[in-house]
C-alpha cells in the first residue's frame, strides 16, 4: 500500500473527515430501509438479509483498500451503509414470524446486543487502530459482517396455518374491513390510510430532531466542561449499559401492556430523554452527569425495544415490513439534521448549553403527539365495530326474513295439498 493510504495519514486529518463519513453512513442505513422493506416483501427476510450482509462486506472490505479518505464516502458511507440497511430491516420483521405473546421481550433481547457492542466495540477499535491502523482495522471488522452473512441463512419464516391466519385477522379486526393492496413490487402507501400509523410515523421523527444530539456531542461537551476529569468516555458507556438494561426491562413490560397502549411507553421514554437532555448543561459535578446519562440510556432502551411491537399492533403482520421501513426512512432526516444544527449553535455561542436545552424540546413535542394514537385507534375501532355490527344485524334480519318466507311457502303448499 502506498504511503498516502489511510494507515499513514495524519490522525487529525482522518478524525475530522471520518466524522462526516460516519454521519453519512448512519443516515444512509435508515434512509435505505423503505427500499429494504420492499425487497423483504418480494424476496423474503432471509434473501434480503443475506444480500445486505454481502453488500456490506464488499463495502467494508473495499474501504480498507482506498488510498485517500474521499473514496470512503462511496465505499463506507453508501455501499457499506446500504448493505447494513438491508441486513438490519429484516431482523426486525422476522421476529414477528416466531413470536406473538412475548414479542416485546424478544425485541428487547435482540436489540440489547447493540448495547453490548456500544460498550465493547470502542475499546476494541482503540486497540486495533493504535496497533495495526485504520485499514487493517476495517479488514478485521469484515469478520463481523461475514458472521452476519451466515446468520442471515437462519431466517426461516414460518408458514401460517389456517388457525393462525384466523386468529391474526381477529386480532387486527380494525383492518379486516379495509383491504390493503397485496404485497407489490413497489411501495405500499396504503398503510398511511391508517391514521394511527400516520400519526406515529410523524411523531417519532419529530421527537428525534433532538434525540441524537447528546449522543453525538456529549463527549465534546464533557471535554470542555470537565477538562481535569479522567476517563471521560465513561459517560457514553453508561448510556450503553443502561440502554441494554432498558431494552430487556421495557421489552418485557411491553408484553403486559395491551394493544396500542404500548405507545404510552414511548411517550414516557421521550419525556425522560428530553428532560435529561435539558439537564446535561445543569450538571456542574461529573457524578451528576453520570446519573443523567444512566437515566437517559434506560429510556433510550425503552424507545428502541418496542418499535417493532407497536408497528405490529398498528398495521398487522402483513404490512409491518414496509411500516417499519417507512418509519426508519423518516428517522434518517432528523438523524442527519439535528446534530449538525447543534454543532452550528456551539460554533456561534461557544458553548453546548443552548444546543442541549433546545435538544430536549423535540422529544417532548413528539411524545405529546404520540399520546393521541391510542385514542385515534380506539375511535376507529368503534366506528368499524358499529359498521360491522350494523351489517351483521342486516344479514341476520335478511336470513330471518328468508327463513320466514320459505317456511310460509312450505305452510302454504301443505295447506293447498290438504284442501
Amino acid at each position: 500500500m502506498c504511503k498516502t493510504s489511510l494507515k499513514y495519514m495524519p490522525e487529525n486529518g482522518i478524525a475530522s473527515m471520518w466524522a462526516w463519513v460516519s454521519s453519512l453512513s448512519m443516515g444512509m442505513i435508515f434512509f435505505c430501509c423503505p427500499i429494504a422493506s420492499v425487497f423483504t416483501d418480494i424476496f423474503g427476510c432471509r434473501k434480503t438479509a443475506v444480500m445486505g450482509a454481502a453488500v456490506g462486506f464488499v463495502g467494508l472490505m473495499s474501504s480498507s483498500f482506498v488510498s485517500s479518505i474521499e473514496p470512503l464516502y462511496l465505499t463506507y458511507g453508501i455501499i457499506f451503509a446500504c448493505g447494513c440497511s438491508f441486513a438490519y430491516q429484516p431482523s426486525l420483521v422476522i421476529l414477528g414470524h416466531y413470536f406473538k405473546k412475548r414479542l416485546g421481550l424478544v425485541n428487547g433481547i435482540v436489540t440489547a446486543g447493540s448495547s453490548v457492542f456500544t460498550i465493547l466495540l470502542p475499546l476494541l477499535l482503540r486497540v486495533l487502530i493504535g496497533s495495526v491502523g485504520l485499514s487493517d482495522t476495517l479488514r478485521v471488522l469484515c469478520i463481523f459482517m461475514f458472521v452476519l452473512f451466515l446468520a442471515g441463512f437462519t431466517y426461516r419464516p414460518l408458514a401460517s396455518s389456517a388457525k393462525d391466519k384466523e386468529s391474526e385477522s381477529s386480532r387486527f379486526s380494525l383492518f379486516s374491513r379495509r383491504k390493503f393492496s397485496p404485497p407489490k413490487k413497489f411501495f405500499n402507501f396504503g398503510i398511511f390510510k391508517v391514521t394511527a400509523y400516520a400519526v406515529w410515523a410523524v411523531g417519532i421523527p419529530l421527537a428525534l430532531f433532538g434525540y441524537f444530539v447528546p449522543y453525538v456531542h456529549l463527549l465534546k461537551h464533557v471535554n470542555e466542561r470537565f477538562q481535569d476529569e479522567k476517563h471521560k468516555e465513561v459517560v457514553l458507556m453508561c448510556i450503553g449499559i443502561t440502554s441494554g438494561v432498558g431494552r430487556l426491562l421495557f421489552g418485557r413490560i411491553a408484553d403486559y401492556v395491551p394493544g396500542v397502549k404500548k405507545v404510552y411507553l414511548q411517550v414516557l421514554s421521550f419525556f425522560f430523554i428530553g428532560l435529561m437532555s435539558m439537564m446535561i448543561p445543569l450538571c456542574s459535578v461529573f457524578g451528576a452527569l453520570i446519573a443523567v446519562c444512566l437515566v437517559m440510556g434506560l429510556f433510550d432502551g425503552c424507545f428502541i425495544s418496542i418499535m417493532a411491537p407497536i408497528a405490529f399492533e398498528l398495521v398487522g403482520a402483513q404490512d409491518v415490513s414496509q411500516a417499519i421501513g417507512f418509519l426508519l426512512g423518516f428517522m434518517s432526516i432528523p438523524m442527519t439534521v439535528g446534530p449538525p444544527i447543534a454543532g452550528l449553535l456551539r460554533d456561534k455561542l461557544d458553548s453546548y448549553d443552548v444546543a442541549f436545552y433546545l435538544a430536549g424540546i423535540p422529544p417532548l413535542i413528539g411524545g405529546t403527539v404520540l399520546c393521541f394514537i391510542p385514542w385515534i385507534h380506539s375511535k376507529k375501532q368503534r366506528e368499524i365495530s358499529k359498521t360491522t355490527g350494523g351489517e351483521k344485524m342486516e344479514k341476520m334480519l335478511d336470513n330471518q326474513n328468508s327463513l320466514l318466507s320459505s317456511s310460509s311457502g312450505i305452510f302454504k303448499k301443505e295447506s293447498d295439498s290438504i284442501i
